[in-house]
């Protein structure tokens, strides 16, 4: 079974989903069997992280299948410290987003159940592929069931967000698509063999002007589905329209495909092009910060408010990528597991008030502190972990990201910190009007406080925020060996290509780029 296992945990729930297609259509019946199948992944899962080893940074459980022979395919699958946490995370997510279906989704409830499962096959084959076009694959499963969800269970304008959702994937995929196959002819021309496996096209020598366009299109894609600013359009329209489970999903897992596929792909397959690109990355990544908090403050919308703080959010990984040492990728893939526990609850706690009074306009509540104490203090433990308040998990990830930005672009990082100031101002003053102040409105004082099955959903994810905020080391510590080995890649093939230009007689803007140096100490 140790030989299948990511087999085990990519497949699991797509046999889940084709178990539920010949039962009746009993909802209840439906219901339990999609969170069977949601748990049974959450274990293997948990089997995974209990026997990672730690101590070391390369690929563990890796799984090597011969596929498309002819074209150099393989069914390659393997986890390391940065893709451990994160499927952990995949899983986690998807059974309490199933469990949490069970108060709003009444309607083709089969249909639902079986998209989330094919879902959650996509995301974790996404995470574990070692195959660039099994990846490819995996990447467009994603597409198919996120867009049914939304377009399907969403909001009044559901077609229109689903449809602008794909629409903007599928663009950067397919250049994505044509980077991946250029990549295995040049090896091809190397090597004399076509292959599409990852370890082996790390080491593929490639010019810096050729790697300049493929990390161009890699990085338009994981661009697109950070989002990052000024990308970013979709995401408002997607997060406002989707079902709760949907919004909880995209961007609890979705979305850090992205910022995921920039640290296992783009950087490691170009180094000396991500290197060179490091200053308009982090440029961005800033204006995100700043954008999505302000846009976010005026937002009279609760989910809307919540899906551009995401914007800004996902600003602070972005940054700690760029920033390409210890600290701060470090920081990238704690914000990463932070950001999708935080931001998730954030639309399951929408998600609830929705249910109870069918509007999420911010000035529709108001003194909700009396009547649902316990959906409030909830409310306030996750508000306050997007904050990024000591002891919660957003600080030591926020804090990582820009201690490993401020060793790389002081100035960047300075204008990111306003983003923690901001971030601060937005989500207490929506907390304020929302749970504190006089009952205006009379429809809200006959509101129920959470049910027993919404707490179960909350419970693991608070409980998440408090030890990943009080005690990290477990995590980073898995994390770092592999974060060093992408680290230390990354700035080998910086400099091979560097000398490389330079022998060649490579320009001044060539000359110019730089390696950041490497961190002195550990974690």
């Amino acid at each position: 079974m140790s030989e299948i296992v990511l087999t085990a945990l990519i497949f699991t729930p797509t046999l889940g989903a084709i178990f539920l297609g010949f039962l009746p259509s009993d909802e209840r019946v439906i219901q339990r069997a999609a969170l069977v199948f949601s748990i049974v992944p959450l274990l293997i899962s948990l089997g995974v992280l209990a026997t990672f080893d730690p101590s070391r940074g390369d690929f563990q459980m890796v799984e090597r299948h011969q596929w498309l022979p002819d074209f150099g395919v393989q069914y390659l699958l393997g986890v390391d410290g940065v893709s451990l946490f994160l499927v952990l995370l995949t899983t986690l997510l998807t059974a309490l987003v199933v469990l949490a279906a069970f108060g709003d989704i009444h309607r083709r409830v089969k249909e639902y159940m079986i998209l989330m499962l094919v879902l959650e096959t996509g995301m974790l084959g996404t995470l574990l592929a070692l195959d660039l076009i099994l990846f490819y694959v995996f990447w467009e499963v994603m597409l198919v069931p996120m867009y049914l969800l939304i377009g399907v269970w969403g909001g009044p304008r559901r077609v229109y967000a689903a449809i602008k959702f794909a629409l903007y994937t599928m663009f950067g995929s397919l250049l994505m698509l044509v980077a991946i196959l250029y990549l295995s002819v040049l090896h091809r021309e190397a090597t004399g063999a076509m292959t599409f496996d990852l370890l082996k096209l790390y080491e593929l020598p490639i010019a810096r002007h050729t790697q300049l366009w493929l990390f161009a299109a890699f990085a338009l894609a994981f661009a697109i589905k950070v989002p990052m600013f000024p990308l970013h359009t979709w995401l408002p329209d997607a997060h406002v329209e989707a079902p709760t489970g949907g919004s909880v999903i995209l961007a609890g897992v979705l979305l850090k495909m992205g910022t995921y596929g920039f640290l296992r792909f783009a950087w490691p397959l170009f180094p000396a092009a991500a290197v060179a690109a490091t200053p308009y990355i982090m440029a961005l990544a800033v204006v995100g910060i700043l954008y999505g908090a302000l846009v976010a403050m005026v937002q009279p919308d609760l989910k809307k408010l919540v899906a551009y703080s995401s914007v800004s959010h996902l600003g602070f990984v972005m940054l700690g990528l760029a920033a390409m040492n210890v600290e701060g990728v470090s920081g990238a893939v704690y914000q990463m597991l932070n950001h999708g526990l935080s931001t998730g609850a954030l639309f399951l706690a929408v998600g609830a008030i929705y249910e109870r009074r069918h509007t999420r306009q911010i000035a529709d509540f108001g003194g909700l502190w009396k009547i649902v104490p316990i959906y409030s203090v909830f409310f306030l433990i996750t508000m306050l972990s997007s904050v990024g308040l000591p002891g919660l998990n957003g600080f030591v990830g926020e804090f990582l990201c820009l201690l490993g930005a401020f060793g790389r672009a002081p100035g960047f990082a300075a204008w990111a910190v306003l983003g923690v100031i901001l971030g601060a101002v937005y989500l207490t003053w929506m907390y304020q009007r929302v749970i504190f102040g006089p009952v205006t409105h009379e429809e809200n004082r006959g509101l129920e406080d959470l049910s027993i099955r919404e707490i179960v959903v909350f419970a693991p994810i608070l409980a998440l925020v408090f030890f990943m905020g009080i005690y990290p080391k477990p995590l980073l510590s898995r994390m770092e060996p592999s974060i060093r080995a992408i680290v230390a890649h990354v700035e080998k093939g910086a400099k091979a290509s560097g000398a490389a230009a330079a022998a060649d007689g490579g320009s001044i803007t060539e000359a110019r780029v730089t390696v950041p140096a490497p961190a002195r100490k550990s974690l």
